[in-house]
């Protein structure tokens, strides 16, 4: 069931992999947005509102887990392309241990913070108890993102990115019908979606355990390999932190943005959430891309053919700017009609604040394009401290929109607030890559020692 991506054509290739891994992605998507438009139908706007105002404290921390367990599937696939499959193991079971520990560390922190930050955002008075009651559920749920977030990762570091999407498509089906028994059969509030969001996601990862079990041979690990070694624990930390780090360090600027949409109030509130959820998911396929460019360059990068990671670049990138100009046309001609799904009334003001920044964020997917596929392919490389920086670009950027540019332009500014980041981040990806390209071919063997 693995895929050596060191040989064949990398366009192909990285369609093949691209492809089911994008769906994958719209399932997760899909299960997200199926909370909100539920929340928004059955429960009203301020709930709708309540669950939106946690956008970005969610991404803060669950992108921090996703980031993390990214990271530590980038050994895995260099060691796979290295052919070097007691290696592999060893990082495998090592990655194990530190996602128990981060798991259970998380959760204890962020569920006792979570009312504290709420408050720090100016989560509106109106909306705070459905945006604390949902968030600190999913938080509650940490151990259950990193149980599907490492197999997941993992799976795709050995070449398989369509078994993932088979059990999001499980975790879909079962998270929809949990939303709809909760409150329509339990008559809850915004914990039924939350709970239900939880349980799906744990079990897909209980089933992508069972998967790995059965299917790879190669990750049958003795009971010699599952002991805890500080150098693969080192280097998978290395790897993995800063990758979560920069999902972090990103969200801290939208954070400032959120807070900066809270005091516009919970009708705003509602229309910027319903832009989000659309927004995440046409998403979907440059996230793809960059999630198939790091599989890519890692194990291409164990292989040692540098050749072949600048040119799955150069493709990955044509294929995100094809299906940007798409998706912007979608979002000009649809995008009234997909906000209007996740009201339970059709309010005219809310769909047009919703209107506005979905189609601003669109206009910049190319940009978007660049940032996720140039900066997996630099993890993939093995230089994850660079995704800190090019963290740091965004937030700076999403900082100065909600401190500079609301107070100057209003709405507006909120809406620009996403292309300003990938512009900054862009800056500073493109000349890192051809920075570490240089590098690379410049020590080669420097690098070979690295990785063993």
């Amino acid at each position: 069931m693995t895929k050596d991506m060191t040989t064949g054509s990398p366009l192909r290739l990285i369609i093949g992999f691209a492809v089911p891994m994008f769906l994958g992605m719209l399932f997760q998507q899909f299960y997200s947005m199926v909370d909100t438009i539920i929340v928004g139908k059955f429960l009203g706007v301020d709930p709708l509102a309540g669950v939106g105002s946690t956008s970005s404290l969610n991404f803060l921390v669950i992108g921090f887990c996703t980031g993390v367990c990214n990271g530590f599937a980038v050994p895995v696939s260099q060691m796979f392309g290295a052919k070097k499959e007691e290696e592999l193991r060893r990082y495998v079971a090592n990655s194990a241990w530190l996602c128990i520990l981060f798991s259970l560390g998380m959760t204890v922190l962020v569920v006792g913070l979570c009312r504290p930050i709420l408050m720090f955002l100016n989560t509106p008075e109106n909306i705070f108890e459905y945006a604390y009651l949902y968030i600190v559920i999913i938080f509650a749920g940490i151990p259950c993102t990193f149980l599907y977030n490492i197999l997941a990762g993992i799976i795709r570091s050995l070449g398989d990115s369509k078994s993932p999407v088979l059990f999001l498509a499980l975790a879909s089906v079962i998270n929809i019908v949990l939303d709809l028994v909760s409150i329509l059969v339990f008559h809850m509030g915004v914990e039924g979606p939350a709970i239900a969001t939880v349980i799906s996601q744990g079990l897909s990862g209980v089933v992508c355990l069972f998967y790995m079990k059965k299917k790879f041979p190669i990750l049958r690990i003795s009971r010699e390999e599952w002991k805890p070694r500080k150098f693969y624990m080192s280097r998978l930390c290395y790897m993995g932190i800063p990758m979560g780090l920069q999902y972090s360090v990103t969200a801290i600027g939208t954070l400032v943005v959120q807070a900066a949409i809270n005091g516009f109030g919970s009708m705003v509130v509602a229309g910027v959430t319903a832009a989000q959820k659309i927004n995440n998911f046409f998403g979907c396929p440059m996230e793809a891309l960059g999630g198939t460019m790091a599989a890519f360059a890692g194990q291409n990068m164990g292989a040692g053919r540098l050749d072949r990671i600048g040119k799955g670049l150069k493709d990955a990138a044509l294929c995100g700017f094809a299906v940007s100009v798409l998706l912007l046309l979608a979002a000009i001609f649809t995008g009234r009609q997909l906000s209007m799904l996740f009201l339970d009334e059709p309010d005219p003001q809310v769909i047009e604040y919703s209107y506005q920044f979905l189609v601003t964020s669109a206009g910049g997917y190319c940009l978007l394009t660049l940032v996720d596929v140039v900066r997996f392919t630099i993890q993939g490389m093995g230089f994850s401290v660079f995704a800190i920086t090019s963290g740091v670009f965004e937030m700076a950027a999403r900082s100065l929109a909600g401190l500079v540019l609301v107070p100057l332009a209003g709405y507006t500014g909120i809406c620009f607030s996403h292309v300003m980041a990938w512009i900054f981040a862009d800056c500073f990806l493109l000349p890192a890559y051809f920075s570490c390209m240089r590098k690379l071919r410049r020590d080669w063997t420097g690098y070979e020692m690295r990785v063993q």
